[in-house]
Order: structure tokens, then sequence, then C-alpha cells
């Protein structure tokens, strides 16, 4: 069981009988003599993402899920289903879209670097790569000597995520985003 001081971000916990994974973790010290240093953790239930908020100090026990990682790769999307295959062994895990909802706007077919996050034997959450390379399929063409001016224009991606990116992009080349904030980075 983890102690609240000791959680890191992508880990699964159980509260009131709910899983939750941890997306953001902010230590406050007070500055009264002897107070102690307060932990506002963000969780998101899994499956479902509700968001959960609390405060806690650093001795607080929570309770510890056994959960594994697992690399793994989108096979295919059929109806309101996903089917992931396990990239050591092939097993297939299959999930409803509206568990995974807004990860899926960054996963491509045949994706290389997911991370499946299963609790006994049941994916709950996918773990995303810092950043994913995807092919532009909709802007407005590119104008030349635009890279001077920082300004932008927004563009459709293959997984139909909508971004801002740079002028002088056109339609078929393919970008870096930020799967935190969502944003350009730079040309793959």
């Amino acid at each position: 069981m983890p102690y609240a001081r000791e959680l890191k971000k992508g880990q699964i916990v159980e509260i009131e009988g709910q899983y939750y994974q941890v997306r953001q973790v902010e230590a406050k010290s007070p500055s009264a003599r002897g107070a102690q240093t307060l932990y506002k953790i963000r969780f998101n239930s899994v499956p479902g993402g509700q968001k959960l908020e609390q405060t806690l100090t650093g001795d607080i026990l929570l309770a510890n899920v056994d959960m594994q990682r697992r690399a793994v790769t989108l096979l295919y999307r059929e109806g309101d289903e996903c089917t992931f295959m396990d990239t050591e062994d092939y097993t297939q895990y299959l999930v409803n879209v509206s568990t995974i909802e807004e990860q899926l706007l960054y996963i491509a077919d045949n994706m290389e670097g997911l991370t499946a996050l299963l609790v006994d034997g049941q994916l709950l959450a996918i773990d995303l790569p810092s950043s994913v390379a995807l092919e532009i399929v909709d802007t407005t063409p590119g104008i030349k000597g635009a890279s001077a001016a920082a300004r932008t224009k927004p563009a459709r991606l293959s997984t139909g995520l909508e971004v801002q990116v740079p002028e002088y992009l056109s339609n078929g080349e393919i970008i870096k985003i930020n799967t935190e904030t969502g944003k350009f980075m730079s040309r793959a």
C-alpha cells in the first residue's frame, strides 16, 4: 500500500471501491513550523475518466492495485469496441471506446509505444508516449515564406484530432503532437 507521498503519475490506486489513475501530483509545503507537506493529487477513474481531486498528507495510505503494464498496439476498431494486441505474447484485449475516448485521438493503427494497464487481465487504460507522429489530412494549403511569422491555422489529423499548426504545413505531412497538451511540437 503506497503512501500519498510515494504516488507517481500513471499509477492506479483503489479509492472507495473504484479504480483511479494518478494524473498529476503537486507537493505544497506550508510555511508554518511543524506543518506537514500536503499533496494535491488529480485522479481519473478507470474506466470512465471521471475526475477526482484530493489533498492528502504524505502519511495517508492508499489501497494499491495489482496492475500489469504490457506493450500493445491497436489492431482495429469495430463498432464501439477497440481490439489491442500484446506485442510479446499476442494476447488480444477488447475495450469499449468510451473507456479510452480521450486517448483514441492520439492512437493510429499499428502505432508503437503504447502501454496497456491491466487489472485482473482486463484492460482499464492506455498509457500514451509523451509524443506521437500523426499525418495531416485536412488543412488549408501551405503558404511559402510563412515560417518567419508565428501564425497558425487549424489542421485535422488522421485520427480526427484537430490542432493548430504553423501556416507553412500542408496536407500529407507527418507532425509530432504532445499527448499531454495536445499541441503541435514539430515535423516528424
